[in-house]
């Protein structure tokens, strides 16, 4: 994997001013997509064959670099249901469509899943997506990701996965609001600040709420062994999980 300074040399000049943004508004969204490339990377090392990777919500293409980057034995394919953040992915990361290491497709997670064969992929592979879903759909996700995934194949996540205690929760979210203003509004960028606080209302509406306990009692309701949340980092964490054998 490459070294912090290489890898945030590689993000900027890959992905430009949207990547140094999201490195001051949420350091630790960052940091997620990085942990997730860690955890490929550790994956490959274990599996000498070609991964076929399944990335769920690619957006503008942040983890999709930090997968590409963990390691030259793969094939992604990169899904997202909006259409302008997708076509920025295939502007930003068009090198590796040509070498035939990245294909994208425009649907919604579980439309996606649904359409892929059982036991097709060797890593499903994701970054501050699931947390956008409603609990009901996540928990379809879920089932229709151990599926598709092979036997011994490993769910990765890097997300929002809040803390049952919900006081020291709310803390952390009115910190983490703080720390926009901060950083925003001497950027002049009220409008990103305005987008940013209302898309957290849907993150932490009753129906959309990736609380860790209830999250990962899914992903063991669907099958999943060997299930860990490491990393913690205030209201992030990584989230691994593997299909038996």
């Amino acid at each position: 994997m490459l070294a912090d300074s290489e890898y945030d040399a590689l993000f900027a000049g890959v992905i430009g001013q949207e990547y140094e943004l999201l490195k001051l508004i949420s350091p630790l969204a960052t940091e997620m997509s990085r942990l997730v490339g860690h955890a490929v990377e550790s994956y490959a090392r274990q599996h000498l064959h070609t991964l076929q990777i399944l990335e769920l919500g690619g957006g503008t293409g942040v983890t999709t670099l930090a997968i590409l980057s963990a390691t030259a034995n793969l094939q992604i394919l990169s899904i997202d249901k909006e259409a302008v953040m997708q076509d920025q992915a295939k502007q930003n990361l068009h090198a590796w469509v040509e070498q035939g290491k990245l294909t994208f497709r425009e649907q919604d997670a579980l439309t996606a899943l649904q359409a892929l064969p059982e036991a097709s992929m060797d890593l499903v592979a994701s970054a501050y997506t699931l947390h956008n879903f409603e609990n009901d759909y996540r928990a379809d996700v879920h089932q229709e990701i151990f599926r598709v995934l092979k036997p011994g194949g490993q769910f990765i996540n890097g997300d929002r996965y809040a803390l049952d205690d919900v006081p020291t929760h709310t803390r952390q979210i009115q910190a983490e609001v703080s720390h926009w203003f901060e950083v925003l509004i001497p950027l002049q960028k009220a409008d990103v600040l305005k987008n940013w606080i209302v898309h957290l209302f849907s993150d932490e509406s009753h129906d959309h709420i990736m609380r860790e306990e209830p999250a990962l009692e899914q992903l063991a309701n669907a099958g999943f062994v060997d299930i860990k949340l490491q990393h913690r980092q205030e209201v992030n964490g990584l989230v691994t999980a593997l299909k038996p054998l």
